[in-house]
């Protein structure tokens, strides 16, 4: 548990540079033997992509890394509950494991909107957990829309 605290620190740090970006604070990392071997922060505004959500990127980083469009036995760490487009990146990469931060009522795709992982007929099956520093990545998210209003 504190590893993950500590890499969902990371994400955190990513997600504030997305917020100074005028994107939605939203951080990821991807970590493979203990090691961060890719980041990302939110990027659709910045980059003109509505895929360039902080969890494609971060997967984006990894692969180039690795060398592979697969990322077995990687982790995934990310503040906001993933939505379908990055549940269905991480599936395609084969994560091994997924931890996010805030649950998201409007587009989570980990049981808050619907529950991709759950779904028994999709091929790769990876292990979704969600409330790991919860309270300061749903923190971050309120501020940024609570500046904006």
């Amino acid at each position: 548990m504190a590893n993950d605290e500590a890499f969902m620190r990371e994400a955190l740090a990513l997600a504030a540079e997305a917020a100074r970006a005028g994107e939605v604070p939203v951080g990821a990392v991807v970590v493979k033997d203990g090691e961060v071997i890719g980041r990302g922060s939110n990027r659709p505004i910045t980059n003109r992509d509505p895929t360039a959500h902080a969890e494609v990127v971060a997967m984006r980083e990894a692969a180039a890394r690795l060398g592979n469009y697969r990322l077995p036995g990687c982790e995934l760490y990310v503040t906001l509950e993933p939505c379908a487009m990055c549940v269905g990146a991480m599936i395609h990469a084969r994560v091994a494991r997924v931890v996010y931060g805030a649950r998201d009522p409007k587009t989570g795709a980990c049981g808050s909107v619907v529950d991709l992982p759950a779904e028994a007929r999709l091929n790769h099956h990876g292990t979704f957990e969600g409330g790991v520093l919860a309270d300061e990545s749903g923190a971050v998210l309120r501020k940024f829309f609570a500046d904006r209003r």
